[in-house]
């Protein structure tokens, strides 16, 4: 499974999701992970994200294309995120993540093989096999 990080320079975690001009993404496994790849999004597009922020329908087509750009991983860290983003993001299976600025990437990497190897939840056990991060709601 692919996550990224909204990162300045690659080691930590330090701007917010609509504000984020670089994302560092790395394939997770069970067994250990590896960086895949730095997606860049130019500052003409990031700047028209942040100037549109109260600009209703503009400002949401701005951050579909960044969503779009970004739905193949599971999980996006970053340290600040609108309601609105964020709902779009679960709506792609993907889950948001907000973490303090200046989390070290490797590791929050490493809490979350922790995680997958010790007790993930069930939406991360099926992100790993490639389905839905949604959390599932049972009807009685």
């Amino acid at each position: 499974m692919k996550i990224a990080f909204a990162t300045t320079g690659g080691l930590t975690v330090d701007e917010h999701f609509g504000r984020a001009g670089k994302f560092a993404v790395y394939e997770i496994k069970y067994d250990g992970c590896e960086f895949v790849e730095s997606r860049t999004f130019s500052e003409e597009d990031t700047a028209e994200i942040q100037d549109s922020r109260y600009d209703g329908q503009l400002h949401i087509d701005k951050v579909e294309v960044k969503v779009q750009l970004l739905c193949d991983c599971k999980i996006i860290y970053f340290t600040q995120i609108g309601g609105p983003a964020a709902a779009r993001l679960v709506k792609k299976s993907v889950m948001p993540m907000k973490v303090d600025e200046g989390s070290v990437i490797t590791e929050l990497i490493e809490r979350l093989q922790e995680t997958i190897n010790n007790s993930p939840a069930p939406w991360l056990k099926k992100a790993l096999m490639g389905g839905s991060v949604q959390p599932q709601t049972e009807v009685n």
